[in-house]
Parts: C-alpha cells; sequence; structure tokens
C-alpha cells in the first residue's frame, strides 16, 4: 500500500495540473454511472455497473504499472546523480579541503593534492599549505571569493566557515590572461624640457642644434627600449604613447633617464631636466591625453625635473624632484600675472584673501600685499585672520598692524568671511593651495567660485577646481616675495605700499629664507631691496622675531632628545601630553642643521590642536617633501611638514622611522 501511495504521488508530481483534475473527473464520473446502475436495478445498469468496474481495473493497472516505470526512473535518477556528486569530490577539477577548529587538516580530494603538491598528513594545518590560506579563514566572508597564489599559479577560493570547508579553483590561464590585459592598457604621457628656453636663448645655433640632438637621440633609445612611441610635438615637448606593463617597470626603477639628461646635461653646464606626466586607466584616449596633461602641469607646478603617474579616479604617483628647482621664472611673467590680476579685480566687487590654517609671517605678509593690490585697483579686500590661531610672532606683529585704523576695519574671521561673499567675490589663496587647509575651508562651498593661486610650495594633488589664476612658484624663496614683484607692475598713480605693509612682506621673506641663508636667489634680494626702498623696517622685524626664554627652554628640550637615523637624518620628539606651539617646532628643526653630520632633521610633537605634527628640514641632500607627501603632508625638498590625526607621538615617531628606512633603502 505504501509502495501504491508513493508510486500515485509520484505519477502525480510528474503531470501538469489540468491533466490531474482530468483523472479525478473520470473516476468521479464512472463510480457516479455504476451508482445510477445499481440504483434502477435493471439489466442496462448491470452491464453498466460490469463495464466500469472492468474500466477501473485496467485504469488502476494501468496506473500502477506506469508508476513503477517512473519509480525505475527516478531511483536510476537518484543513483546517477549520488555518483556524479561522489565523483565530483574525487575526480571533478576542483580543490576541496575539510579542516577542524584548529586548522588542522582533515580530508583533501586528490585534485587538492595534484594541484598545490601537497599531500598533508593528519598533523599538518593549513598554514603549512599557505599563510594566505590561513589568515582567510579568520577573516573569511562566506559570500565572497579571493584569490590566492601558491607557488607560480593562481586560485579562486571559498572557504565556508560553518562547514569548515575550502573549495580551490585554478585560474592560473585566465589570471594570465587579465595580467597581460592590464599591462598592454594604453598609457598616454607628455614629456617637457623644464627650463629650455631660457638656457636656448643664450646659446648659438650650433649649441642649440648639438643640445636638440642630444636630448632627441637619448629619449628616442628610451623610448625604443621601453617599446613606446615618441613624437617631438614642440621645441621643449614630447607625445608619448606607451603600454602599462612598460610604465610599471619604470616605475620600479624611479625613472632613470631624469637623472641621465640631469647629470649630462650639468657636466656640459646646460642644466636642462625633464618633467613628464602619464595617464592610464580608461580606453578614452582623448581623456587620457587631458590627464597627462594635467599630470604634466602637476610635475611643473611642484618644480619641474619630475614624473607624475596617476590612473583615472586614483592618487597620483611621483617620481624624481629630487633636486632642489632652479630659478626659472623672469619678469615677463611676473608682469603678466600681474596684469590678469588686475583684470579679475575688475570684474569683482570684493576680494577674500585668506592663507593657510596657523598662518606665519609669510601668510601675513602676502595678505597684506595683496589687500594693497586690491586697494590700487579700487576694488575693497578683506582679510581672514582666526586669532587663535597666531603664533607669537605673527601675533607680535598683527598687534602693529592693528595701531593702522584702515587696516584693522579689513581684517575679519573666519565666520564673517562666509556673510559677506558674494557670487562676484574673488578668493585669493596666499602661502598654499589646498582647500582643506585654509584658515576657512567653508567658504570654498558652492559652485562657480572666483579663486586665485598664489604659492611657493610645490603643489599637491589637491588643488581647487576650476581657477580663475595660478601662480605657483617653487623657485620663489616664499610668497612675499612673489607680491612684491606684482606690486612693482601696478598703476603708479595709486597711493603706494605703506611702511608696515612693506615691513611684513618683508619679514615673510625673513622667515621663509632663514634670514637669508636658504632658498634665495637674485630675485628674493631683489624683493627685498625694494621693500626697503618703501619703507620696511628691519628693526621691527627683528623684535618681532625675538625669541623668549620659554620658546628657547622648550626648543632646547626637544633637541635633548635626538635620535640619528640612517646615520645623518636627525630625530627629536616631545612627550604625548605636552603641545608645543609649531613655530618652535620648526625653530628646533633648523638648529638640528646646524650640528655635525645631521643632513636632514625632523622634530615631532603634539600641536595645541590635538595633532602630531612634524616639521622636516634639509640642507639639499635630503628630499623632505617626499618624506613628508608619504605621510600626508608637503612642502619644499628642504623644508616641508605634516600634521596626523588619532596618533601618538610614538606611533607617529614609528612611521617616520619606517619611511626614512625603506627611503635609504632605495638609494
Amino acid at each position: 500500500m505504501k509502495k501504491i501511495k508513493a508510486n500515485l504521488k509520484f505519477f502525480l508530481s510528474r503531470v501538469d495540473h489540468s491533466t490531474q483534475l482530468t483523472a479525478v473527473s473520470l473516476i468521479v464520473m464512472l463510480f457516479s454511472i455504476l451508482i445510477v446502475g445499481l440504483i434502477h436495478g435493471s439489466a442496462a445498469g448491470y452491464i453498466q455497473a460490469i463495464l466500469v468496474i472492468i474500466s477501473l481495473i485496467l485504469f488502476v493497472y494501468l496506473f500502477l504499472l506506469l508508476g513503477e516505470k517512473a519509480g525505475k526512473y527516478t531511483n536510476n535518477l537518484q543513483y546517477r546523480i549520488d555518483r556524479g556528486t561522489d565523483n565530483s569530490f574525487v575526480e571533478y577539477p576542483l580543490g576541496i579541503l575539510l579542516y577542524d577548529t584548529d586548522k588542522q587538516i582533515q580530508w583533501v580530494n586528490p585534485y587538492f593534492v595534484e594541484e598545490t603538491g601537497f599531500n598533508p598528513s593528519n598533523s599538518m594545518t593549513i598554514g603549512d599549505v599557505s599563510a594566505k590560506l590561513a589568515s582567510m579563514i579568520d577573516d573569511a566572508n562566506p559570500t565572497g571569493n579571493q584569490t590566492i597564489q601558491i607557488d607560480d599559479k593562481y586560485y579562486l577560493v571559498q572557504v565556508q566557515t560553518e562547514l569548515k570547508v575550502i573549495y580551490l579553483m585554478d585560474i592560473t590561464h585566465y589570471s594570465k590572461i587579465e595580467k597581460r590585459y592590464e599591462e598592454n592598457r594604453s598609457v598616454i604621457g607628455q614629456v617637457y624640457l623644464d627650463n629650455y628656453a631660457e638656457i636656448t636663448q643664450s646659446m648659438s645655433d650650433r649649441d642649440v642644434s648639438n643640445l636638440d640632438n642630444y636630448i632627441t637621440n637619448e629619449l628616442s633609445n628610451w623610448a625604443s627600449e621601453q617599446q613606446m612611441f615618441l613624437k617631438r610635438i614642440d621645441d621643449d615637448h614630447f607625445f608619448i604613447m606607451a603600454y602599462t606593463g612598460r610604465i610599471f617597470e619604470m616605475e620600479k626603477t624611479g625613472f632613470k633617464i631624469l637623472d641621465i639628461i640631469r647629470e649630462y646635461t650639468s657636466q656640459q653646464n646646460v642644466p636642462l631636466t625633464l618633467s613628464m606626466g602619464f595617464s592610464y586607466g580608461v580606453d578614452d584616449l582623448h581623456k587620457l591625453n587631458d590627464e597627462a596633461q594635467k599630470n604634466l602641469n602637476l610635475a611643473l607646478g611642484r618644480g619641474g625635473d619630475q614624473v607624475v603617474v596617476k590612473e583615472i579616479g586614483e592618487k597620483a604617483r611621483f617620481y624624481g624632484g629630487n633636486t632642489d628647482p632652479m630659478e626659472k621664472r623672469t619678469r615677463v611673467r611676473a608682469r603678466m600675472i600681474s596684469e590678469a590680476l588686475q583684470e579679475l579685480l575688475k570684474d569683482s566687487d570684493q576680494v577674500i584673501v585668506m592663507g593657510h590654517s596657523h598662518p606665519d609671517m609669510d601668510v601675513l605678509g602676502s595678505s597684506l600685499g595683496i589687500r594693497r593690490i586690491s586697494m590700487m585697483n579700487n576694488t575693497p579686500c578683506k582679510i581672514v585672520i582666526n586669532p587663535n590661531t597666531l603664533h607669537s610672532d605673527v601675533s607680535r606683529l598683527l598687534g602693529m598692524i592693528d595701531e593702522d585704523p584702515s587696516i584693522k576695519k579689513d581684517i575679519i574671521s573666519p565666520e564673517e568671511s562666509e556673510t559677506i561673499k558674494t557670487p562676484r567675490t574673488l578668493i585669493v589663496m596666499v602661502d598654499h593651495s589646498k582647500q582643506s587647509i585654509s584658515i576657512n575651508p567653508d567658504l570654498f562651498n558652492g559652485d562657480n567660485n572666483k579663486v586665485v593661486v598664489i604659492d611657493h610650495h610645490r603643489r599637491g594633488e589637491e588643488f581647487p577646481e576650476n581657477p580663475m589664476l595660478i601662480y605657483i612658484e617653487p623657485y620663489a624663496s616664499s610668497t612675499s616675495e612673489l607680491i612684491t614683484e606684482m606690486l612693482e607692475y601696478q598703476p603708479k598713480n595709486k597711493k603706494a605700499i605703506e611702511k608696515i605693509e612693506a615691513t611684513a612682506l618683508l619679514a615673510g621673506i625673513t622667515v621663509d629664507t632663514k634670514s637669508f641663508s636658504l632658498r634665495t636667489g637674485t630675485r628674493t634680494f631683489d624683493a627685498a631691496s625694494y621693500l626697503r626702498s618703501v619703507g620696511a623696517d628691519e628693526t621691527v622685524i627683528q623684535n618681532v622675531l625675538k625669541e623668549n626664554i620659554d620658546s628657547f627652554i622648550q626648543k632646547s628640550h626637544l633637541i635633548e632628545t635626538i635620535t640619528m637615523v640612517n646615520g645623518n637624518m636627525a630625530v627629536c620628539f616631545g612627550e604625548e601630553d605636552q603641545s608645543y606651539d609649531p613655530v618652535i617646532v620648526a625653530q628646533a628643526a633648523d638648529t638640528l642643521l646646524s650640528l655635525d653630520n645631521v643632513e636632514a632633521s625632523f622634530v615631532i610633537s603634539k600641536r595645541p590642536d590635538g595633532r602630531v605634527g612634524i616639521s622636516a628640514r634639509s640642507l639639499g641632500n635630503v628630499n623632505v617633501q617626499v618624506i613628508m607627501e608619504k605621510l600626508g603632508g608637503g612642502g619644499h625638498l628642504s623644508d616641508a611638514a605634516t600634521q596626523i590625526s588619532d596618533s601618538t607621538v610614538e606611533d607617529v615617531k614609528n612611521q617616520l622611522v619606517d619611511v626614512l628606512t625603506e627611503s635609504n633603502k632605495k638609494n
């Protein structure tokens, strides 16, 4: 009876719903005819009943016959499924590993042994096969797959932690295809001869021809070795098409072509350098070319003699830039920038100028310089200052400035700057180009901001979108120097610069050059001479920059903690529970450079805002800017800094030592 029920259930499951209804209706109809025939009791009724019974018997017989065949079919199918499942564990090209709670291997199928070469015993753990495989168990995503490498093969791995099973599939063939695809994606590059025009303008035609031949031959050989297409599109400009795989290989060696060109041309007394920008990551060649040009501009904005490689949508990678940039700007450029700023002032209802947070003397001096230029062009100007974040020397000079009511009324707070901003307001960023470190980053909220950037630091990846004017000169000593030059090209019939403004500008130059001992050029002294001629007071600057006794003691205390890294790098650090004025920290870093065998100095301390800061200095042989960039900061080759949030002095010190050690290995 159970078999009949089972067969009936299977039979009904094998037919559709309408067929089931038809069968049930037929049975009901036959029974109805039988009952009617019995009730009437006639001969015809008995004949009908007999026919119904015979039909019913035939129906049941056929039903049972079909059910038996269906049962055999089901059993055969189930057997094949079970056999296929059993064989898959043994023969299917899928590695299977069972493990226990101690990560000891309990069983592996033959395919796993064949693929990995491991035939584990009962005492072996997963870590004996692959450390990566063992780590995946701890942080496994039950629904996710990961790719690992064992020897020279790649496997797609899935871990089922509940069942304690690892599935492993060989995808080496597909990984090689993917790798080949990634290595053969298109790269577009732009190459620029940084100071070609300045060098060749005083050379004879023959010397220019010899220089061109050398550069062209050297770059052509380099391009040929790297399987790149190189085309000269201007006297100082080359176009490149390459493969990503070749670019990745050159990144490993740091683009040695930079050193080859620089060293040879320096020996010939024509110090020519290269800047390059490469872009990859999409198939749109037009977009790649635009991004390559932006990357080249970024390399030039950082001082040249370097390479910027960037995958679209990712962070830029920098190579080179290990030499102090030469003075390349000309007075023609300064005049053009000055005139361009005049035109922008005419189209603006007011100017809001601000520097970076915790402004220094260069910020104050350059801000006053922009205010004076605005007044010369009849455009109101406000200077954004946060009195709670001023260094002691800036506070002293600002106190003197406050004695002039005409200047004092134009100094506003960050909050007030937001209330007076209009669509026609021109925002001038001085001594920085990152909006995030501005005194008031919220001032940039909204679309269609009119922004001008004037800075002497190397440009970083973060930068305002579509600025109206960019004047970034890493070759300048300070932003105050750049603005002093611009003042000389402003309308002469307007009121000249005041003494306190000239003093602030000269103070900015003095502080950033360490009293004209670092990063000075002929233009630096020209600017200082001009400021002295219009009334800048050096005595006031000396009084403002005087160091008090407490600061001297704190600086000495920091220097006492000196530790040497790599033999020529001095690292000092403060206590976890004591904050230091950034000016004191910077002064300590400067002082360390005067010690014997110290090529670079790094001073780490807690800042008043709770972050941990590093002030870095060098004599020029060590690029502290690159080191600080690896820790989220930036600056110049010989003067850089960074601030790190949510960390301790000890942690930051360890990070710095790791970076210094790694940099020393590469060098």
